[in-house]
């Protein structure tokens, strides 16, 4: 990896005890707090609220993928966690999303790989259409990349699954984030939720999505709105659909739409357009699906009826929004020991499709520094060093992943008439290459055993 954590965890430590679920940072604690003088007075607010706070370990906020998949992580390397969400259940709304071969190594790496594996169709290709159905281009994905495997996954099912794996109450629904203040002395970090109740964490995980509250308390700008908009639903056929198992796409001009076969019954869609604003936010299944349908006409006639076949908890509509994190301007992943994961740190927009994909993998990656931390580290930094060490690994990823996802998207949604002409008959059909599109996918994960928290991070 592109940096180890550093040598001070890896030389001269008596290894902390390291049982599945029995690890505890209490003993870290105490060996690490240091007194300091001159605390400033939001300090000695944090301290003095702290007296009626539950005292937490690790403190993951959001469970979402990113949430769950962090916390399913550390489980499988013996790490307890608390996982806070703000509703009052599973956010299972919403539609699908693919996973490439590196998001399937890491579904692989915490054990969950097959069991969803078995649910969903394996795409073999991509068929590039015009707005009237005309093929541009197709390609087999084994053909770019023997080793290459595609499937969309509902996004329920996947979080279910990942919850699943989890101990009984680890995930405190209604718990939504309040306030965070950090306590200088102590290093640890102050959550109020929303019902009053205080938690004071030794480490806390952000995973609470692209408006993060814990991004914005560390620093981070608001994610940036890219001129596009998506609507995006699941269409049911309880006989089966006849489409095959590809992934359809179709170029307009400042539009274009996909469809993907998911399962036997089950097909994603997606209409990604152009919008100079947001405007008003519509969560009216009955106004969707009508704004969808007016967007489609004149094209084929297949996409209008999965429209039609859309139940309304699947049907959304939602800006495309990233943030690029520039080095030296933007903040650094961590604050001392707090921590972001997935879209709370990288939102990106889903051209590539892999912004599931690389909050997957930054679990694994978070999740292995920070056990090896817990086993080896005793100097007052090692847990904040962990921290630093996955930031610095993860940033060349994900940096020139999201300018390159914003990149595509701008390129695919060309509204000019020429332009697209040339995108259509040259463009497309003699230049595009998908072996490099799909470069980036070649991620490496091992299994997420306790042994391996010895193995170099």
């Amino acid at each position: 990896m592109a940096m180890a954590v550093t040598s001070t965890l890896i030389l001269s430590y008596t290894p902390l005890s390291f049982t599945p679920q029995s690890q505890s940072l209490s003993s870290y604690r105490n060996r690490t707090r240091i007194k300091k003088t001159g605390a400033n007075k939001s300090s000695i607010a944090a301290v003095n609220q702290s007296n009626n706070a539950q005292k937490e370990d690790i403190v993951i906020v959001g469970a979402g993928i990113a949430g769950l998949a962090t916390a399913v992580s550390l489980h499988r390397l013996g790490i307890r966690t608390v996982v806070l969400e703000q509703t009052d259940s599973l956010r299972t709304s919403g539609t699908s999303l693919t996973l490439f071969k590196n998001g399937w190594g890491v579904l692989d790496a915490i054990g969950v790989g097959s069991e969803l594996r078995n649910q969903y169709l394996e795409l073999q290709g991509m068929v590039v259409n015009s707005k009237d159905g005309k093929e541009l281009r197709s390609f087999k994905f084994k053909d770019e990349d023997p080793s290459q495997e595609v499937r969309a996954v509902e996004r329920r099912i996947l979080l279910e699954t990942l919850a699943n794996q989890l101990p009984p109450n680890t995930i405190r629904f209604s718990s939504g984030l309040k306030n965070i203040e950090r306590d200088g002395s102590s290093g640890e970090t102050l959550l109020e939720l929303s019902d009053g109740t205080k938690l004071l964490a030794q480490v806390v995980i952000g995973c609470d999505g692209i408006r993060s509250r814990v991004a914005k308390w560390m620093g981070f700008s608001e994610p940036r709105y890219v001129g596009q908009c998506a609507f995006r639903g699941l269409g049911f056929y309880p006989k089966g659909h006849e489409f095959e198992p590809k992934v359809n796409n179709f170029y307009g001009q400042g539009m274009r739409v996909g469809i993907v076969p998911v399962s036997p019954t089950a097909v994603y869609w997606f209409i990604c357009f152009n919008s100079p604003t947001l405007g008003p936010k519509i969560t009216d299944p009955s106004i969707l699906k009508q704004q969808a349908r007016e967007l489609l006409k004149n094209w084929p006639s297949d996409i209008l009826n999965i429209v039609d076949l859309t139940s309304d908890e699947t049907l959304t509509k939602t800006p495309l929004v990233d943030r690029w994190l520039w080095p030296t301007v933007s903040p650094p992943a961590s604050l001392g020991r707090t921590v972001l994961v997935g879209d709370a740190w990288h939102p990106m927009t889903p051209n590539l499709g892999q912004g599931a994909c690389c909050a997957l993998e930054d679990a694994v990656v978070l999740s292995k520094k920070l056990a090896y931390a817990l086993k080896y580290g005793s100097s007052p930094s090692a847990i904040e060093e962990a921290l630093q060490s996955y930031g610095s690994e993860r940033w060349p990823r994900i940096f020139p992943l999201s300018v390159k996802s914003n990149f595509v998207g701008s390129l695919l949604q060309w509204d000019n008439s020429i332009v697209c002409s040339v995108r259509d008959n040259i463009i497309i059909p003699k230049l595009v290459r998908l072996g490099p599109m799909l470069e980036h996918t070649n991620y490496q994960c091992e299994p997420l055993l306790p042994n391996l928290v010895d193995s170099k991070v």
